[in-house]
């Protein structure tokens, strides 16, 4: 049954991964009334590589999470790997840490409910409405006014949204585990198979994360099940058979999420601010997600500020905000979409690894391009 609420939010953010989380407690700071609606209940896994570049650490550092405390893996050195087994060596000379996104996350969703964030869990946002400046949210538990709306829901644009703009001819599939094996704290491991790669590296906890990416199409041609495919394709690579055949599997089964789609979005759509995964068609290869995830909210966290002072009118709140998305993101989402095609081709990224092992000052080039400066 709905339940009416009265009072007019500040605002509504739908979605609690990192963009939303940070973006409400950015507000919370402010003193701003916020609701975060997410679907599921912390703390939960998530599909996701779990490798945050260190221009994200003072911010998250910021935000109330001391990182410090929690001895978490410092990554400074990148391994890639062909589908045969040929591997590269670089140092990552910006580099990153590890967390695994059960811990990130409930950690953020609790500072958030401290600050005074509205934190509503298993609840699911089915409609949004706007009349004369005032949204209407109808959710699965109440309805919620407020004078701003936020989406922050990820890859996969919910219901109410129109997806057309969101299909691709190729959709993706992700999968996910926690392992234990023998593994370098300060290392990650990015390996090559069959229309897909995929990533290994430390977390929290003494775990290791295993992410991959692959094409639904792979997915279907191995009769749908995970663990065939894994046998069929993902095991050709001698790295990757020896993880699969080795490590120690924390999880029953497979953590997975299909009908992924890199094709362009927008920064505002059906009237709502979009930010993180659901503004932009983030690639795994592009710089890492998460930061550019966190990176906006604190962009769209200024904007809104200068909106609810009345500082900004709504269009220029919007213009504004696109404005600094693109000119921080696009070429980084784009600089990953083109990386990502040389990348789960056999012959290509072999030949392209080959490339780089000779020319290391190149290598060095692509990777700065996917990890940005600190915020």
């Amino acid at each position: 049954m709905l339940i009416e609420e009265a009072k007019i939010l500040d605002c509504v953010i739908i979605g609690g991964g990192l963009a939303g989380l940070c973006l409400s407690i950015q507000l919370a700071d402010k003193n701003y009334s916020v609701v975060l609606i997410e679907k599921n209940k912390y703390p939960f896994h998530k599909v996701c590589g779990e490798y945050i570049s260190m221009e994200s650490y003072d911010f998250i550092q910021s935000l109330g999470l001391n990182l410090d405390e929690m001895n978490l893996p410092i990554i400074n050195q990148l391994n890639i790997s062909a589908h045969n087994g040929y591997k590269i060596y670089s140092s990552l000379k910006s580099g990153g840490f590890g967390i695994s996104r059960y811990t990130l996350d409930h950690e953020l969703a609790k500072i958030a409910k401290t600050k005074g964030v509205e934190l509503i869990e298993s609840c699911v946002a089915t409609n949004v409405l706007l009349q004369d400046d005032i949204y209407t949210v109808e959710t699965s538990i109440k309805k919620l006014k407020s004078k701003l709306v936020c989406g922050s829901y990820g890859k996969i644009d919910p219901a109410f949204i129109d997806r057309n703009n969101n299909k691709k001819k190729v959709n993706y599939v992700g999968v996910k585990y926690h392992i234990k094996t023998p593994f370098p704290n300060n290392l990650i491991e990015l390996h090559n198979f069959k229309d897909g790669y995929c990533g290994i590296s430390n977390v929290d906890k003494h775990t290791t994360c295993l992410c991959y990416l692959t094409t639904a199409e792979n997915l279907n041609q191995n009769n749908n099940a995970i663990k065939e495919l894994e046998k069929n394709v993902l095991m050709k690579n001698p790295h990757l058979q020896k993880y699969f055949t080795e490590a120690e599997f924390i999880f029953e089964k497979p953590l997975a999420i299909s009908q992924i789609g890199f094709s362009k979005k927008q920064t505002y759509k059906n009237d709502i601010l979009m930010l993180g995964d659901a503004a932009g068609a983030i690639a795994p290869l592009c710089g890492n997600g998460m930061s550019i995830a966190m990176r906006s909210s604190k962009i769209l966290s200024n904007y809104i500020d200068l909106f609810l002072k009345h500082k900004l009118s709504k269009n220029e709140l919007i213009k504004q905000y696109t404005s600094e998305w693109n000119a921080n993101f696009s070429f980084r989402i784009k600089s990953g979409y083109y990386l990502q095609q040389l990348f789960g081709k056999n012959l290509t990224t072999l030949l392209s690894l080959k490339l780089l092992n000779y020319l290391p000052f190149l290598f060095r080039k692509l990777i700065k391009l996917t990890h940005g400066k600190k915020f």
